[in-house]
């Protein structure tokens, strides 16, 4: 945990007073998400024993993001919200930082078992949620029409989707050797460091009087509502141990970085998602652990 803090706060700072290089943080991004990530899940994946409980950290993403939608998608026109505003928060509420920041809490939580869940809720749950529902919602939210050809291809090209199909079948072929592992390990443990640090760099929290209630709700949601939905869900068909834990502490990640940036590609109120994005960032780190304390060992 101290390492989560030293490096989202080194991040901080030296977007602050240290004047980086322009491009740094889309650099850090493409390491991260290009070499990084995808060595993390060729580690992990091959070693996750497949067993039916894995289904709920993959329903609990989707739950999440289909619990927003619907909730939004209510509750905006009651309360005046435009249809920009309903589709950031839907975006940015929907979709956790799964990896970024649910990689290293759940680590530093849980170890290399809660570490390859966290992977699997991640991979198969978070992203395909993003790159098939998230477009269609930010389409929907801001008059444009949904692509289903890019949508597909944006899915089947993404290197660490490539990597996962790979680490399922070495799994099922028995594994990396010893010298794969050797080399996957410590590419893959580049991930938490640079993904906290460069999360630091990007942190942004101005929050407008008019943004603080839409915020609120939207926290409300991300932080709390839907971990809780997620946990009855688990509780109610059967699931227990630390799939149901690990699904239920990534249902409850803060905002993800990628929902923000797809909001503001979108034009959906991106001061908005940042302001949600910044807070839901400082909170977690409080919620995440007091989380993890209530759901038990």
């Amino acid at each position: 945990m101290l390492l989560l803090f030293v490096c989202l706060i080194l991040g901080m700072l030296v977007a602050r007073f240290a004047r980086p290089p322009a491009g740094l943080v889309q650099g850090i991004n493409w390491w991260v998400l290009n070499v990084a990530l995808p060595a993390l899940v060729l580690e992990l994946i091959p070693k996750v024993k497949f067993d039916p409980q894995l289904w709920f950290p993959v329903a609990a993403m989707w739950l999440t993001f289909g619990g927003a939608w619907l909730l939004f998608g209510l509750l905006g026109p009651r309360l005046g919200w435009s249809r920009q505003r309903t589709g950031a928060l839907v975006l940015v509420c929907g979709l956790g930082n799964t990896a970024y920041m649910g990689y290293p809490l759940i680590e530093a939580l849980h170890g290399k078992a809660g570490l390859a869940l966290a992977v699997v809720a991640d991979q198969i749950g978070a992203f395909p949620v993003l790159a098939s529902a998230g477009i269609v919602v930010a389409s929907i939210y801001s008059g444009r029409t949904p692509q289903p050809r890019l949508i597909v291809r944006r899915i089947l090209t993404f290197p660490a989707f490539i990597a996962l199909v790979a680490g399922i079948i070495v799994g099922l072929a028995g594994g990396w050797p010893d010298l794969a592992n050797g080399v996957f390990a410590p590419i893959g443990a580049t991930l938490t460091p640079l993904a906290l640090f460069s999360v630091g760099l990007q942190f942004k929290f101005h929050p407008g009087q008019r943004q603080l209630g839409a915020a609120g709700w939207g926290l409300g949601w991300k932080l709390l509502l839907a971990p809780l939905l997620c946990w009855v869900l688990g509780v109610a068909t059967g699931v227990g141990g630390l799939v149901l834990t690990v699904g239920v502490l990534q249902a409850a990640m803060a905002p993800m970085v990628s929902a923000a940036i797809l909001a503001d590609e979108y034009g959906l109120e991106p001061t908005l998602a940042n302001t949600v994005l910044g807070a839901g960032i400082v909170l977690s780190l409080i919620s995440i652990p007091l989380g993890n304390l209530l759901l038990g060992p």
